[in-house]
């Protein structure tokens, strides 16, 4: 986050400055952040999906194990 409160990848604000200078949980807003624009296109990193599979992998595994 910028010092401003802004994302800095599409520079929306997402934050209130306090007068302090300083970022609370209250002057975070989540839903602005949430909200991604329609020409973002945002898909899920493969090692993420690899993880996922072998997880799967992993837990049929032990159900198996678990009746033999």
């Amino acid at each position: 986050m910028l010092a401003d409160g802004s994302c800095p990848k599409c520079l929306k604000p997402i934050a209130e400055i306090n007068i302090n200078g300083g970022l609370t949980a209250k002057t975070i807003n989540i839903k602005k952040l949430a909200q991604s624009s329609a020409d973002e296109d945002v898909s899920v990193p493969w090692h993420f999906k690899l993880l996922v599979g072998a997880l799967i992998v992993y837990l049929s595994w032990r159900v198996i194990d678990l009746f033999r």
